[in-house]
């Protein structure tokens, strides 16, 4: 049999799993921005009135979350559109654009003017005032009561799905590949780390009456918030440049393939996320020698439809076809023949 390609597709990828998972944490991201909107004016307005870096710090944190989440609830809109001429594989990858915008709004808005104002407070000197610091550890108090709620939440939609997955929790933290709930997580832990170290610098300030503990607090939670922001925008880059699938993943694709009967050899295997819930997999394999042609092509659509159903994230699958016994017939020729 002459030598022949074909690529077989599989649409999809975003099934009712990955729209369930959605779903979930689009609460997650409401409740964070309900907490961030609900604390933001009361952390700016007891930083006004206590004249407190810390708090102030606080506050700009606050903000630079609320922005985020609602980039977060764009990108959860958005990267659900179905595919179209313009954008054949989807939209899933608007999800680590976003996610890219919210670690650069989590760098400038949050942690370059929590040093700023760290800075400023080390700059300026003296004891500062001690007026309305009762109503700006009242503040940050709540601050931490719902921002620990937030987390919570978060926490329980990643221990639902490391049970499903299989997974203990701080692995599937690290396994992640949903950026919003991802960046949710991030922000929500770092914001009660930030809450504890503003009451930290404030209750020093009151005890000592050195302002520079409050000070310092406030350039730590800015240390903090570009560190976090740095994490994000690596993970985003990565996923937006065209990243693989679990290595996991593809060697049981792999092992699957082989043991087809209509299958000699895999000799390339490729992959590459297009979202959160959907992977395109490019395989190139060597068909075993004696199958006519119309028995290989329903061989090559029932093997595609199998992989699908096996694993449903991988929404696009294309399977590069080359007979391997006209393959060897080719290169012996290729050697009888003898230089030219």
């Amino acid at each position: 049999m002459s030598a022949a390609a074909a690529r077989e597709s599989v649409d999809g990828g975003s099934g009712p799993a990955g729209a369930g998972r959605d779903a979930e944490t689009r609460k997650t991201v409401w409740v964070a921005l309900a907490a961030n909107l609900a604390i933001c004016l009361a952390k700016a307005v007891g930083g006004v009135v206590a004249g407190s870096p810390a708090l102030l710090s606080e506050a700009a944190h606050s903000i630079a979350d609320s922005i985020n989440e609602v980039f977060l609830l764009a990108s959860l809109k958005r990267s659900r559109r179905p595919a179209d001429t313009r954008h054949p594989f989807g939209y899933g990858m608007e999800r680590f654009f976003w996610s890219l915008l919210a670690a650069v709004g989590i760098f400038v808005t949050g942690g370059c003017f929590s040093v700023f104002q760290g800075v400023e407070a080390l700059r300026s000197g003296g004891s500062g005032s001690h007026e309305g610091y009762a109503v700006g550890l009242t503040v940050l108090l709540i601050a931490l009561a719902a921002e620990g709620g937030s987390l919570v939440r978060a926490l329980l939609q990643v221990r639902r799905a490391a049970r499903a997955s299989g997974r203990g929790l701080r692995a599937e933290i690290r396994a992640g590949r949903d950026p919003a709930l991802r960046t949710v997580l991030a922000e929500d832990s770092t914001a009660c780390a930030g809450v504890l170290l503003a009451i930290a610098g404030v209750v020093l300030h009151l005890v000592t009456g050195e302002i520079a503990y409050e000070a310092w607090a406030s350039i730590l939670i800015g240390i903090l918030l570009v560190y976090v922001a740095y994490v994000l925008g690596r993970t985003a880059r990565v996923q937006l440049i065209g990243e693989a699938a679990d290595p996991a993943l593809q060697r049981e694709v792999r092992e699957f393939l082989v043991r087809q009967p209509e299958i000699d050899t895999v000799t390339a295997l490729l992959t590459m996320r297009l979202g959160p819930d959907s992977v395109m997999l490019a395989a190139r394999v060597d068909l075993t020698p004696g199958y006519e042609s119309e028995a290989l092509e329903d061989a090559m659509v029932r093997i595609r439809r199998e992989v699908h159903r096996r694993w449903e994230e991988l929404g696009q699958v294309f399977l590069d076809v080359t007979d391997a016994a006209a393959t060897r017939r080719g290169a012996a020729g290729a050697e009888s023949a003898g230089p030219v």
